[in-house]
């Protein structure tokens, strides 16, 4: 996936359960979230995308939601792209505060844990609600092992 990414030069961030993840917060996820800015441009790299992983770009609650979701059952994955996520003011603000992580020689922008932790509680659903507490604890252990010892 990581390297689709990079083929394709896809403009998007990692967000969710996943991006959580891998900051070590001990969540699990089925698919994997990403913000981006749905673009011309970058809609036809969605779709190149979703061709590098032989995988279909669905609109499932089209016309309703600008989602996408790229999937391919046959591998068991499902990717989704949103350009609007519930807490994030942008694309642009969110990438701002993102880190950048090497995977297998190509790089994956990741959402920060307090970006993930405010569309989390701004979405408000009951499986987001779940993990805000785990999501804060990671966060505070994180500070607390970034702090200088004395």
């Amino acid at each position: 996936m990581v390297a689709a990414l990079a083929a394709t030069r896809l403009e998007a961030v990692l967000i969710g359960n996943a991006a959580a993840a891998i900051q070590g917060a001990p969540v699990t996820t089925v698919d994997f979230d990403f913000m981006f800015p749905a673009t011309p441009v970058n809609l036809a790299k969605l779709k190149r995308f979703a061709g590098h992983l032989e995988a279909l770009v669905l609109r499932p609650y089209y016309p309703v939601s600008a989602f996408y979701r790229v999937m391919n059952d046959d591998r068991g994955l499902q990717v989704d792209f949103m350009p609007v996520i519930h807490g994030i003011k942008s694309f642009n603000s969110l990438r701002s505060r993102a880190g950048k992580l090497e995977l297998a020689g190509h790089s994956l922008w990741v959402a920060s844990l307090p970006d993930i932790i405010a569309s989390k509680r701004a979405a408000a659903r009951p499986r987001d609600l779940a993990v805000l507490e785990v999501l804060e604890k990671t966060l505070r252990e994180k500070k607390r092992q970034a702090m200088p010892r004395a």
